[in-house]
């Protein structure tokens, strides 16, 4: 794994996609991931050590929590959930609705490491369009869902990266970039 952009509040993005563009299956589902071999291979652990605060959105919040059946999502990390609808409590976890650009901005104000965007779709787009993710690790799973949430959502937002390189973890293939005027 190519040395991570570790600014203080560097903005990392790392999602999971289908082969054919999807992160999620018609229904939110997200078992054809859990379902994807790693062969013992990942350079999560690494990643998830240099970031301190999760940004995502509501329904791959709940989503994952249910695979997780109770166990605590990312324990002791610090988690934004961008949802419309009220919430029950949960630890470590802030329930915000705004403007997702500008949220990110005040946080990345603050003392900390880097913050991981975990989504795609709705939660990406503005930060897309505002250039404000520093670096990207993009994995492609081995599988065709036909339909689902689309990972990039169409938008005004065009730029070039710089490649970092490529990592095999198993069916998983890795591609990580980074943002060119950095």
């Amino acid at each position: 794994m190519a040395e991570i952009n570790y600014a203080k509040n560097c903005i990392l993005w790392c999602h999971q996609f289908s082969l054919d563009g999807f992160l999620s299956d018609q229904n939110d589902n997200l078992q054809w991931l859990f379902d994807t071999d790693l062969n013992n291979t990942s350079t999560y652990k690494k990643f998830e050590q240099n970031v301190d605060t999760f940004i995502m959105g509501r329904k791959p919040y709940e989503e994952t929590k249910q695979i997780l059946n109770g166990q605590e999502l990312y324990p002791g990390k610090e988690k934004i959930v961008f949802s419309h609808q009220p919430q029950v409590k949960d630890a470590n976890t802030k329930f915000v609705d705004g403007d997702i650009t500008q949220i990110v901005k005040n946080h990345q104000n603050k003392a900390g490491k880097s913050i991981w965007i975990v989504g795609g779709g709705t939660i990406l787009k503005p930060l897309l369009e505002e250039n404000l993710i520093d670096e990207y690790w993009i994995q492609i799973a081995p599988v065709l869902l036909g339909t689902g949430k689309r990972l990039f959502e169409a938008g005004n937002c065009r730029f070039r990266l710089e490649f970092i390189e490529t990592t095999k973890m198993g069916e998983l293939t890795e591609l990580h970039f980074r943002k060119k005027n950095k």
